[in-house]
């Protein structure tokens, strides 16, 4: 049964146009998110997966970026809290868990990199790094070649506020400017860097307000309003494929669990902040609305959670029957074989 959490804010819907049917799949990719993500703090607590990043709270833009652009075709850079992204651009519950457990047939690395390193071939996912923002001017550079061969694709990187203090950040977006590229740049400005408060972050009250120093256009929405995000998203697609350049977009949201499964974040804020927090909820905020709009009623809901438990549980099952690779896989693919 989905928890009924107080909400202080509505959901904007002004100037967002889309049918019964994507509302109610954007709902259920936010809600399949949610619980695989919590599934997997159970299972670190267990002792039965040693690593777990969430994306917890962040369901709402990234959900909204999924369906503002075309997955498969378009290029996607995310970072490592982009569970609900992934899954909304087609990844699966049964390839992440692959990654939590790191057993064989892992798609993203073969199993070698630490789990919510993306990255799918078949989605136009591009592999990340452990290093933050380097996706940044690797979505330049994409970017730059979609340009050069005429396509009307772009690139969209993702990443989280903090990592707006590396150089790949203002370079990427340097570069997006100055040759007006069809890229998409949101950053997920959660508040804290780790444990790093925003404001010791930067001097500046928003990462938005750097737009104009790239030259390129610049955008706030509220991270947790699934449909203020996707509006805002969508017009940054859409003007990267007119030929109008580069976004810098900045989602305003929370994460209400620790940075990782290795935090402890009672040190660098209280409780009370994050139950505040909590009451802007963004998967409850969305069914509420759903909710009004005689959109959703409970029975769906019902059918909506057992779905996802469903398929959560088979996914689980299947990773932990799986095995690991082999310790010679390790070897490779590192470098081309003989003929190659």
């Amino acid at each position: 049964m989905a928890t009924s959490i107080q909400v202080e804010s509505r959901i904007d819907d002004t100037g967002v146009s889309l049918d019964s049917a994507l509302l109610l799949d954007m709902y259920w990719q936010m809600l399949r998110s949610r619980r695989l993500d919590e599934r997997c703090w159970v299972l670190h607590r267990q002792g039965k997966i040693a690593f777990h990043i969430s994306g917890m709270g962040h369901e709402a833009i990234q959900v909204a970026m999924a369906f503002a652009i075309r997955p498969g075709y378009d290029y996607a850079l995310p970072y490592y809290r982009d569970l609900a992204f992934n899954l909304a651009m087609g990844y699966t519950p049964k390839e992440f868990m692959l990654a939590v457990f790191g057993k064989q047939g892992e798609t993203t690395s073969g199993a070698r990199q630490m789990p919510s390193h993306w990255g799918s071939r078949r989605l136009n996912i591009v592999s990340g790094s452990s290093p933050v923002a380097t996706q940044v001017p690797q979505a330049a550079g994409m970017a730059l070649a979609v340009k050069l061969r005429g396509e009307d694709r772009v690139a969209i990187a993702d990443l989280g506020e903090g990592s707006t203090s590396e150089g790949d950040f203002y370079e990427g977006l340097n570069w997006a400017g100055v040759h007006k590229l069809p890229m998409i740049c949101v950053v997920q400005n959660n508040i804290y860097a780790i444990s790093v408060p925003v404001g010791l972050q930067m001097a500046v009250p928003n990462v938005a307000d750097r737009a104009p120093m790239f030259g390129i256009a610049g955008a706030i929405c509220d991270g947790n309003d699934v449909l203020a995000s996707y509006r805002t998203v969508k017009e940054a697609v859409d003007r990267a494929r007119a030929g109008q350049g580069a976004t810098l977009i900045e989602a305003k949201t929370y994460r209400p669990v620790p940075h990782s499964s290795d935090d402890d974040d009672r040190t660098y804020r209280s409780r009370e902040e994050v139950e505040q927090w909590k009451r802007r909820d963004p998967l409850a905020r969305f069914q509420a609305y759903l909710l009004e709009k005689g959109l959703l009623t409970q029975t769906r809901i019902d059918e909506y959670e057992a779905q996802a438990r469903d398929e959560i549980d088979a996914a689980q099952a299947g990773a932990e029957a799986a095995p690991y690779p082999p310790p010679e896989a390790a070897l490779g693919p590192v470098f081309a074989s003989d003929g190659v």
